[in-house]
């Protein structure tokens, strides 16, 4: 199981054996969300192909019901590797443009509605 601490269950919007997505604990955005590898895999090089494409399938998924559901342009896709575990951040990305969204200072995830509605617009 993932070597990273699972979220609450209302936070998780996707799962499924191989992986669950879920709002970030402590986002940079609204709907910053996280895709995470259940299994303890320290980098992407390191699953399979078959692995690898599953993941950033989800990973796509997650972005379009990103979008659809906050009514965005652009969400950003980031792997950092700092937690030797694979995982993916998505990060909406407002009205701002470039990496100052980086900048932002994260805060405790309060409330979990928006996990409901973007499970309802994932395809």
């Amino acid at each position: 199981m993932s070597g990273l601490p699972k979220p609450s269950a209302e936070a998780i919007y996707y799962e499924d054996d191989k992986l669950y997505v879920c709002l970030a604990s402590f986002p940079l955005t609204r709907g910053h969300s996280v895709a995470v590898w259940k299994d303890n895999v320290k980098d992407l090089n390191l699953l399979s192909r078959q692995d690898y494409d599953h993941l950033m399938e989800r990973v796509e998924q997650a972005r379009k019901a990103l979008m659809k559901t906050l009514n965005l342009q652009k969400v950003y896709l980031l792997y950092l590797d700092e937690a030797q575990h694979v995982h993916w951040h998505l990060v909406p990305r407002y009205k701002e443009k470039g990496y100052t969204v980086l900048n932002h200072q994260a805060q405790e995830l309060e409330s979990f509605d928006l996990a409901g509605r973007i499970k309802e617009n994932w395809v």
